[in-house]
């Protein structure tokens, strides 16, 4: 798809002034030089330091301009602990050099990659003794380097501390433990208890959550329980990553179940999912099998871009195939590495998109590539600067925007309420015959709501959702979804109930979650009867009602001191034989105290006075996203899979 012209004329318009910028007198012109320059001298050190010949370093290291940005970056790149030790003991040698958290940090990382756990305890010993000045280790940078090392018993030991002195903890640290005990596979049921712990102390698990879980089942051979999990997760507003494609797309090839690999490709088109490097191997092999037409499209996507001529590949690197920048490369020793290049730095350098730091861009002669468009595009703090890279970057030899980078580009936008370059670039994709993924169309309302641009919600609702195709009954309903969510955050409450009425008629039925974040909206404005004509529509559709849908209910009349509602609620879950949980307890109990009414106070403690303070697993749930019963059978599914295990 073509899209140069009207990149142009916009791009005009929004920088009537650019052609009349320029810079001061500086050792270099434009931060963008100064990015090149760096980048330059960070490829030279990690090619010096898989050199044969190490005094070829000297001279680098002795570079005026080296700084601890171009040592941190070069410590990133070490193939060795060696080697970044003698890098750092090198450089510690150079007059009026000092460490940085950021060169530190990035030594104990590659020390953790390499397991050298005495070395890395070494570090960690002089940092906390106060060596080095203005550096500090948060309790997640051990947890993460000590689980680098495979070093559970001190990953633990790391976490309670954290839990003694927080009241509450990431959603990560419950991550790095659940990996680990997944990892190990001594014993799975430690694994499935963390996840318990995760939801049962009001941490909310994320996307990364689970990727580990899908992969801990597909590594035990349990594919069916990995999919059944993996299909919930658009119920509980879950992103779908590459990295959980991936893992099903090799599990299922393994097998060569490869039907169930097509109806993943399919689906990733649907999500707008760029395919990982990861999946390469994989889907090579099923292409051998047969399958050209269903993987073809993946893998043009996954291969190195022919355009990049004479450059090797770094086995260590962490960075994609197709990530570079200068078209010409020395060698050292007939070794050949990717070029080095940080995405959030070359993108700060670009934040001002002055002439001569554009001209910078175009003399590196970068190979521009969706991949590489993406990486740097959501690094971009301004929407104007965004928006004139995305203009500038058409022009370039051999690139195309394509559906990814599109659809980046409106999230972007919408995301920061600028609904005039959204509804250009929609004009545009429908002239081009374009068809945008499912979830960008959703994902769009949704930062719409943070941007509070109601009325450009309803537009694309109604205008653009067709730029996707046929969409199936369940993602109309989450794209309602989304859209009354919007509203509500915008104050607009007559449209959203004009919606939901639509919405209704039309014969679709919202899910608990939706009516969960409705009735929280209307209860904490004070609208007693909406929320009571929304439980009415809840019962009427035959939505069963959770222990999390009461909960938000009780909370929600107990803070606009209607506690007499409140019981009532309190006693339509006595009738599913449900409880509160002890927080909602204590709640009710508090409100109904301060309004006189004592006797329903004790009836609450009294029917109540077996609940523990651990919160049950019934009551989990999410405003406008999760929903108890699916975070309920998520867990039952994960731990039923590894009962055996635990018995």
């Amino acid at each position: 798809m073509h899209f140069k012209r009207l990149f142009r004329g916009i791009n005009l318009l929004n920088n009537p002034t650019q052609q009349t910028r320029c810079y001061s007198r500086h050792p270099f012109p434009n931060k963008v030089s100064h990015y090149l320059y760096r980048a330059k001298l960070i490829d030279s050190i990690r090619l010096g330091i898989r050199s044969n010949t190490p005094s070829s370093l000297s001279p680098l290291l002795n570079d005026r301009l080296l700084d601890c940005f171009v040592v941190t970056h070069a410590l990133r790149s070490a193939p060795s602990a060696d080697s970044a030790l003698s890098l750092v003991n090198t450089v510690e040698a150079i007059p009026h050099f000092s460490h940085t958290q950021n060169t530190l940090h990035a030594l104990a990382t590659v020390l953790s990659k390499f397991r050298r756990t005495a070395e890395l305890k070494s570090l960690l010993e002089a940092i906390s003794a106060g060596r080095f000045c203005n550096v500090s280790v948060t309790f997640m940078n051990l947890m993460r380097w000590h689980a680098a090392t495979g070093d559970l018993d001190m990953v633990l030991r790391v976490w309670d501390e954290y839990r003694r002195s927080n009241k509450r903890v990431c959603a990560e640290s419950y991550n790095i433990v659940m990996l680990l005990y997944a990892q190990t596979g001594k014993d799975d049921s430690e694994a499935v208890k963390v996840f318990y712990r995760m939801i049962d102390e009001g941490a909310i698990p994320n996307s990364r959550t689970y990727k580990i879980m899908i992969e801990h089942l597909v590594n035990s051979g349990k594919l069916e329980s990995a999919m059944e999990i993996f299909n919930i997760l658009p119920l509980m507003r879950i992103r779908r990553t590459s990295e959980q494609f991936s893992v099903l797309v090799e599990g299922f090839i393994e097998v060569e179940r490869f039907d169930e690999v097509k109806t993943l490709l399919k689906e990733m088109l649907v999500d707008g999912i760029l395919p990982g490097s990861a999946m390469r191997l994989s889907l090579q092999r099923m292409q051998e099998e047969g399958f050209v037409l269903e993987t073809d499209e993946f893998l043009r996507e996954m291969l190195p871009d022919e355009r990049i001529k004479n450059i090797g590949f770094d086995v260590d690197s962490d960075e994609d195939d197709d990530v570079t920048h200068f078209s010409s490369r020395d060698d050292v020793d007939g070794l050949q590495l990717k070029p080095w290049l940080d995405p959030r730095a070359l993108a700060s350098a670009l934040q001002g998109w002055s002439p001569n730091e554009v001209e910078a861009l175009e003399n590196a002669k970068l190979v521009w590539t969706t991949r590489l468009f993406c990486k740097i595009l959501r690094n971009f703090k301004s929407p104007a600067t965004a928006w004139d890279f995305f203009c500038w970057v058409a022009y370039q030899p051999g690139f195309t925007h394509d559906v990814y980078t599109v659809q980046r580009m409106l999230a972007l936008l919408a995301r920061h309420g600028c609904y005039e370059l959204v509804d250009k670039l929609m004009f545009k994709i429908r002239s081009e015959g374009m068809r945008l993924p499912f979830s960008t169309i959703r994902l769009i309302i949704d930062h719409y709501g943070i941007s509070k641009k109601a009325d450009a919600a309803l537009k694309v609702f109604r205008d653009d959702k067709t730029l996707c195709g046929p969409i199936t009954k369940f993602n109309l309903m989450l794209l309602y979804s989304s859209l009354l969510r919007t509203l509500t955050k915008c104050g607009r409450d007559s449209d959203a109930l004009d919606v939901l009425e639509e919405m209704i008629l039309g014969g679709i039925c919202p899910d608990i979650q939706t009516f969960s974040g409705l009735m929280h909206h209307f209860a904490l404005n004070g609208d007693i009867k909406t929320v009571q004509k929304l439980f009415a529509m809840v019962r009427q559709s035959g939505v069963e009602p959770d222990g999390y849908l009461f909960k938000v209910l009780i909370q929600a009349y107990c803070k606009c001191e209607r506690a007499a509602l409140a019981w009532r609620i309190f006693e339509d879950m006595r009738n599913l034989n449900l409880l509160p949980d002890a927080a909602t307890k204590e709640l009710l109990v508090k409100s109904l105290w301060n309004e006189g009414r004592r006797r329903e106070a004790a009836n609450v403690e009294e029917i109540c006075e077996e609940i523990d303070d651990v919160l049950p697993l019934t009551l989990r749930g999410h405003i406008w996203t999760v929903s108890s019963a699916d975070l309920t059978r998520v867990y039952n599914i994960y731990s039923k899979s590894f009962a055996s295990t635990a018995g």
